[in-house]
């Protein structure tokens, strides 16, 4: 299955985070979220996730699911699958965050963006929040390191 997300692990191998808006430019280059391998690429993550092999753990308004852990297949990245339609638990991004985000239902946001490349800074820290609709998102970790903040 990590072969599905091999386009946007290629994508973000090596962006600079800390400039959000500059990397988002730079993700859009590489993997354009309107172009055909990204509408290809969707396709195959909804059918994973009808299938119950993504995003298969807790309910809505956020099931979340591991891929695969940081390794050098997957490029340093840990990967992560949530559908969600509200909030999440607080979190730190120590090495910032790449999201991939595709609208499931309605006219969703988050983190107030649309479907596409959602980037967070390193250091950063939010409750991760879809509102308008449903989203899948795929985050992309460098290391897989988050740290979860109490409230």
């Amino acid at each position: 299955m990590l072969e599905t997300f091999e386009p946007l692990l290629r994508a973000a191998q090596g962006i600079a985070l800390d400039d959000p808006a500059s990397a988002v430019v730079e993700l859009n280059e590489r993997l354009d979220p309107q172009g055909e391998e990204a509408a290809s690429l969707n396709l195959e993550l909804k059918t994973l996730l009808d299938e119950g092999r993504i995003a298969d753990r807790g309910e809505l308004p956020v099931r979340w699911g591991r891929v695969a852990k940081p390794s050098e297949e997957s490029l340093g990245f840990s990967i992560d699958v949530v559908l969600m339609n509200g909030a999440g638990p607080r979190h730190r991004h120590p090495l910032g965050e790449v999201n991939y985000c595709i609208a499931m239902d309605g006219a969703p946001t988050f983190q107030g963006q649309g479907p596409g490349w959602v980037v967070e800074s390193p250091g950063s820290e939010h409750v991760p929040t879809v509102t308008g609709g449903t989203m899948l998102i795929v985050y992309l970790l460098p290391e897989g390191s988050m740290e979860f903040i109490e409230s």
